[in-house]
């Protein structure tokens, strides 16, 4: 079974497609070629959530005697469902089952459904050779994961795989029902509290915004004050006053423009609580309804789950390419592609038009330079690809945080 990816297009322009996907190397392996291997992505990266739940999935199966265990999620607004978190697959499988449609096989009929939703596939007559996961056990049993907040939309699926034919008896039922209300109650737990977190973060930072506004308006205030003053002694032809005030205002306004700046790349925060994927989502979406370049969105992170500060920067660089995209590229489409490996998160914004930039700083335009420091403020680096006539790539990749940064940045 292929991966699939969740995607937002304009209706115009469907009859073009990509030649290649963007590819990444990590740095340390682009520093020694030779001694470079290929490497299987990564599974997504979540936290402390994602090492829970394959602790829960291993007390389950050794429970129900099942032989491993997936917990899929469904991003925000997403077609497809995505693995959070495992137990008993080896990584082959993993990859070849991370990313399946929402209304795909025993999961998406389960969501569907609302219950549980048992499949004996040991007479399937596709197994040889088979990718799809489940085709490598006897039967499954799947149950979705519900939203207590919104019981009309289920979080995820659990999916229990088994090397036995196996009917969902009673006793299975009920333990893989409650386990599925469990799971889903932590998975909306979770993400409930990192949406608090945010919110908390962003008043903070709002109220430093406000302080260093504050700071800016007494700044200009002071330099009217000198302005004032100046004039007067330009007047009276007092050349040392003259001197000492047009100096006072250089001061000031070199002062005010450092704060501005500040201001701009740190404080000013349009963040949507939900998280980086959700905000994404939205910024594709508006993207869609004011051009006619028709933008395609791939997630295949199951979860961003990064300080506020990370989201903030990779928001407002992603922000930077798109509208550099509509306003200079002369493309008909564009692609925005969200990815984890090799331990880096990758984030790639790539178009079809006309390239060949140069991305010099010019007077008035430093949307490049502003971007790259951005990348510097999270670890990371901005590469740039762009040929004349055949578009221009930028790809943002930075390190995943330490395992201490929640006790750092919170």
């Amino acid at each position: 079974m292929s991966k699939k990816t969740n995607s937002v297009k304009n209706s115009v322009h469907a009859e073009f497609s990509w030649a290649r996907d963007s590819g990444f190397t990590p740095p340390e392996k682009a520093q020694n070629t030779a001694m470079c291997k290929a490497l299987a992505p990564a599974p997504s990266r979540a936290g402390d959530l994602k090492a829970l739940l394959e602790e829960f999935l291993g007390t389950l199966i050794g429970t129900v005697n099942a032989a491993a265990g997936v917990v899929r999620i469904l991003p925000p607004h997403g077609q497809t469902l995505q693995i959070i978190g495992s137990f008993g697959l080896p990584a082959e499988m993993l990859d070849a089952a991370s990313i399946v449609d929402l209304d795909c096989e025993v999961r998406g009929k389960a969501a569907i459904r609302r219950g549980i939703y048992s499949s004996d596939i040991s007479e399937c007559i596709t197994r040889q050779g088979c990718r799809n996961v489940s085709c490598q056990f006897k039967s499954t049993i799947a149950a979705p994961l519900e939203s207590h907040s919104c019981p009309e939309s289920p979080v995820g699926i659990l999916t229990l795989f088994f090397n036995t034919p196996q009917e969902a008896s009673c006793l299975v039922s009920k333990s893989v029902l409650a386990s599925a209300n469990l799971l889903g109650a932590i998975i909306e737990h979770n993400k409930l509290n990192r949406e608090n977190k945010r919110i908390d973060l962003i008043a903070e930072r709002q109220s430093i915004s406000n302080e260093i506004h504050d700071s800016l308006a007494q700044t200009l205030a002071y330099a009217r004050m000198r302005t004032s003053l100046l004039i007067e002694s330009i007047r009276t032809g007092n050349e040392l006053m003259v001197t000492k005030y047009a100096h006072d205002i250089d001061e000031a306004l070199e002062k005010g423009q450092k704060t501005t700046r500040e201001l701009i790349t740190d404080f000013r925060c349009t963040m949507d609580p939900s998280g980086l994927l959700h905000a994404l989502q939205t910024l594709t979406e508006q993207f869609c309804q004011r051009s006619d370049i028709a933008l395609e969105y791939i997630n295949r992170a199951a979860d961003l789950e990064l300080p506020l500060e990370y989201e903030i920067q990779v928001y407002h660089i992603v922000q930077e390419a798109l509208a550099n995209i509509s306003t200079h590229s002369d493309a008909t489409h564009a692609r925005l592609i969200v990815d984890f490996t090799s331990n880096y998160y990758i984030f790639t914004i790539k178009d079809n038009g006309s390239g060949g930039c140069t991305f010099t700083p010019v007077e008035g335009h430093y949307g490049m330079m502003i971007m790259r420091e951005r990348a510097q403020r999270i670890g990371g680096e901005i590469q740039v690809e762009s040929s004349k006539g055949f578009g221009t790539c930028v790809q943002l990749f930075f390190p995943a945080p330490g395992v201490d940064w929640r006790a750092v940045n919170e």
